[in-house]
Order: C-alpha cells, then structure tokens, then sequence
C-alpha cells in the first residue's frame, strides 16, 4: 500500500519586542511531515511579513490564502509564491478569513482596525464593508477582527468575532451588522466571569472573543472567560462550563472539523501568556470534551488548531512560543515540529 503524501504545515507569526528591548522574529514558515525543516517564506510576500491567518482553498489544498500586515496574499502553488490582492486599503493587517461554505468564490476578511471586507471573486477584489466595532472596551490600540465564521445551514449568517468588542453578526452576507454583545456582558455580572485587564468594565473578560465558530445551527464564542454557546444565532449565550473538562479554561480557539459537523477542536490554556496549554475534543457538538494532545508539552498558550481538509485523522495545534504539535492519526501519537528559534509570537496554522 502507498505512503500517503506527506502534509504541509504553514505557521504564521509576529515580530514581537519585549520592554527590555528583546526582539523575536516573525513570518511566514512551511514545512512537512516528511522533512521536518522549517523554511521562512518571502517570495512576492512583503518585506518582514508577519502571518495572522491562513485559509486554505476547499477545492485545490495548493491554493492557500494568508493574512498579512498588508492585506491578504494569496498562492497558487502550495506556497512557493505568493501575491498581493486587490485589496483597496494598504496596511490594513488581516487577522481572519473565510470562505462562503457553498460559494468559495465569496470570501471574508477582517483587519485590524476592526473592519470587514468581501470577496466575491475568489480574493481577486475586494469591498469594504459597513461592519463597525461597538468599542464597548476603550483599550487605546487597534482592536482585531479576531475571527469569521459563516453558518454553513444559513449562509447568509456572518459572525465576526471582535477583540474586547464582543460579537457581530450579519443575516445578509456581510451588507448590514448586528451586535450581539449585551447578553455577553449580562453574563459577566456573575462573579465568575468578572475580569478587567486594560478598560474600565468588569465586562471585559466576556467582550474579549478570539473565535467564533458555527455548526448544527449552534454558535461557539471562544472568550477569555471560557467558552459559550447560543441556540438562538447570538441572542443569547451561556456557559458551556468547559471547566468540568479542562484545568485552563482560557480558550483562544475553536473549530469545527470539516469532516464531521459534530466534531469540534479548542485551545485550552491558562491567560494570554503563559507556560502551559492544552487541546481538546468534542465528538458530540460541544456538549463533552477530552483532552487529546499527549506525550508533549506546550510551554506557552495554545493559539490556533487546524484539521487537514484532506483527511480527518490530520490535526495540528501551535503554541504561542512556536512549538507545532501534530498527529496523523488522530491522536494516537503526536510528534513536535519546533519553528527556528527566536519565533516567539505565533498566532496561526494550517495544513494541507
């Protein structure tokens, strides 16, 4: 029997500097299972890139589409070169992407500022759309449009997650927006989901999204106080208590296979920065998990999950610090893929 191909793994990070005037490196990096090697990308990609989010093309896996600090860059052949958009604001730095899921000629993006954008052409063009931040927190930086989800049963429903903003969501493919953040901070009034960081709201913890995702007609919302679910298209949360499962509660992604709607992926760590992270299962929608990351140890948040469009038995995680953890056997084993030191910052992954 034939050795299947070997899958292409893409990370994503940002140049960071600490206080103390440490400096780590960014970019664009690719490597695969069957070398190991990670190799920086720049071809056609602007100088110093920093990657923030990948999509990759549901019809043609060397089609691969990348968020940069530039706007959206896209490649045709698996990532050897890559090309700038016609995207109408330069500088804009792209956070996430989508795609229409039964028309992946339409596309979404969204930057930061907060502000969203759409493709109806493949990524050849882009508009910007009327999508605003509530700006319920004053943070004094540029919040991120974190996260795009589109409800596969209804997808006319775009929900965009929003850096302590909360959530909104669009029932016309992206012409109008809705807020959908009062029950968000309803829930914040119980002690529990209290947290203020930067603002002046104890509302903070609950606005502060960092992944929306859709599956069954029920909405997943990855915060910084845990993760929560709605059954009504966000008119009203609740606490799915992934406490009962999980030690960190702390959930910076959330993904639904593209294998099997009732299957589900989330990052589980302790705070933004810190030692230690985590990656778990649901089989059932979100109403149990299980950790499955084992025999590694992530020594910073775990930031993103990605399951390879191709094959359902493929997942690979990366932890903030750049270490990419990865099974190709759904979770029997895992093996650690180390991105060049001095990679520090790293907030996204694919494979294909």
């Amino acid at each position: 029997m034939a050795n299947k191909q070997a899958t292409r793994i893409f990370a994503g990070a940002g140049h960071f500097a600490m206080k103390s005037g440490e400096r780590f490196r960014g970019g664009l990096f690719r490597t695969s299972t069957d070398h190991g090697e990670w190799q920086a990308v720049t071809a056609g990609l602007p100088e110093n890139v920093e990657a923030r989010a990948f999509l990759v093309h549901p019809l043609d896996t060397d089609v691969i589409y990348a968020g940069t600090q530039d706007g959206p860059y896209r490649s045709t052949d698996g990532g050897n070169r890559w090309e700038r958009l016609g995207f109408p604001d330069r500088g804009a730095v792209v956070w996430s992407l989508a795609f229409h899921p039964k028309q992946p000629r339409i596309m979404y993006a969204g930057v930061a500022p907060v502000a969203l954008y759409r493709s109806e052409d493949g990524g050849d063009t882009w508009k910007k759309l009327s999508a605003r931040s509530p700006e319920h927190c004053a943070m004094g930086f540029p919040t991120r449009t974190t996260r795009i989800a589109v409800d596969p049963g209804r997808p006319d429903d775009v929900y965009a997650a929003l850096e302590v903003s909360g959530v909104i969501r669009s029932t016309d493919g992206g012409d109008s927006w809705t807020d959908l953040s009062a029950p968000l901070m309803k829930l914040s009034e119980q002690p529990h989901l209290k947290s203020r960081i930067s603002s002046d709201t104890d509302a903070e913890g609950m606005l502060d999204s960092h992944a929306v995702a859709v599956t069954g007609g029920h909405v997943f919302l990855a915060v910084r106080m845990g993760l929560f679910r709605s059954d009504d298209r966000g008119a009203s949360w609740r606490d799915i208590e992934i406490g009962r499962f999980s030690p960190l509660v702390y959930c910076r992604d959330v993904i639904v296979s593209p294998h099997d709607t009732k299957v589900m992926y989330a990052c589980l760590s302790p705070a933004s920065r810190s030692t230690d992270g985590s990656l778990y299962r649901s089989d059932d929608v979100g109403q149990s998990w299980r950790r499955v990351d084992h025999d590694v140890k992530a020594n910073a948040t775990m930031m993103a999950v990605s399951v390879h469009p191709g094959d359902a038995a493929r997942v690979y995680c990366v932890s903030r610090c750049g270490q990419v953890f990865g099974t190709e056997d759904s979770g029997a084993s895992w093996r650690e893929y180390r991105l060049p030191a001095g990679v520090q910052d790293v907030y996204a992954i694919a494979c294909a």
